[in-house]
């Protein structure tokens, strides 16, 4: 009799990071019920890790790179085969995996909006509410891009850490913030929906791509993980994310990158996808919805690089351009400035 295999499902050491990952792991034992026979079933296991991501905590995100902040680390482990199964927040992946990786599994979405949360005892319910000249937090240079276009009268602060960190440093007495934007996702399965104030959905602010959604990322040759992520993917969900992550794709952006989307994928598969590209001062805005039928993946991908096509020739090439050398630029001075301190 063979011993039943062993996955171990990996992720990032936050409290939301384990959070997801033991409910991918509720979804595989769920495979097995109680009764099924005990040499069919595969053992599962966890491990916690700290990436580059987390251990940087003081440079805004939009200076540190792309998203393999973190994940690179969790790669290593995985094809060195130390681990099974990767756990991301789907939007946390970079678009162009490492050789040898694949998404295998895409659980169904949690809702993508993002959410304004005001400090603790205030009675704003709206960012129309806030006061002008509030502070509002977040690390997100999408969500600054896309908000100052409509509400000109607030200030954004860049604001790390992990929604606990994050909540206590909004709800400090003494603190800057009037209030955060934060995925609603993240605060709902952190426990933490009842803190959110209201959801700021499109066109006020379109989400990240592939926001809310979790992903499994697993060798590709192994093929019974494989099996095992086929039974946890739900098709609607995979199908637009990958649609999203095409367009991302030709943008080339990164986490860092004002790239905000909004999808709809009918029962009888027709995509509705909305991308969008903002300026880091708000000004300039490139917007485009397209809407298709598909039959596949690869359809919906399609999809997605076409959109992205269609943005660049409006206008996003040029914002993205002057994006990443603004960013060049500052990566610069930061490194000017530790040479100096140094010295």
């Amino acid at each position: 009799m063979s011993t039943p295999r062993t996955f171990t499902l990996a992720s990032r050491a936050s409290n939301l990071a384990q959070i997801q990952t033991n409910i991918v792991l509720a979804n595989l034992e769920a495979l097995y019920p109680e009764g099924a026979a005990d040499d069919a079933r595969p053992r599962f296991a966890t491990s916690f890790m700290s990436t580059a991501g987390d251990r940087n905590q003081s440079q805004a995100l939009y200076l540190l790179g792309g998203k393999a902040l973190w994940t690179k680390d969790l790669e290593v482990a995985l094809k060195d085969g130390a681990v099974d199964m990767l756990v991301h927040s789907f939007k946390d992946v970079p678009t162009v995996l490492p050789e040898g990786c694949v998404i295998g599994a895409v659980l169904e979405r949690e809702d993508p909006v993002d959410s304004l949360v005001v400090k603790a005892g205030k009675p704003w319910t709206s960012l129309e509410e806030l006061p002008e000249g509030s502070v509002v937090g977040t690390s997100s240079v999408r969500r600054v891009a896309q908000l100052r276009r409509k509400f000109p009268g607030l200030k954004f602060l860049d604001v790390r850490g992990n929604l606990n960190t994050r909540m206590a440093k909004l709800d400090a007495e003494d603190g800057p913030y009037a209030a955060l934007i934060l995925a609603k996702s993240g605060m709902v399965r952190n426990g933490m929906g009842a803190r959110l104030t209201a959801d700021i959905r499109p066109p006020t602010l379109y989400h990240a791509v592939s926001q809310g959604a979790l992903a499994v990322e697993i060798r590709s040759d192994d093929a019974e993980a494989l099996q095992l992520c086929k039974k946890l993917t739900h098709r609607a969900t995979r199908w637009s994310c990958l649609a999203e992550r095409a367009c991302l794709r030709v943008l080339e952006g990164g986490c860092s990158v004002p790239v905000g989307v909004s999808t709809r994928l009918s029962d009888a598969g027709e995509l509705e996808l909305t991308g969008c590209v903002t300026s880091l001062d708000g000004s300039r805005h490139v917007q485009h919805t397209l809407k298709e039928t598909i039959g596949s993946v690869e359809d919906g991908e399609k999809v997605g690089a076409k959109l992205a096509k269609i943005l660049i020739d409006s206008g996003a090439g040029a914002i993205l351009a002057d994006i990443n050398k603004d960013r060049e630029q500052r990566v610069a001075e930061a490194e000017a400035k530790e040479a100096v301190v140094e010295a």
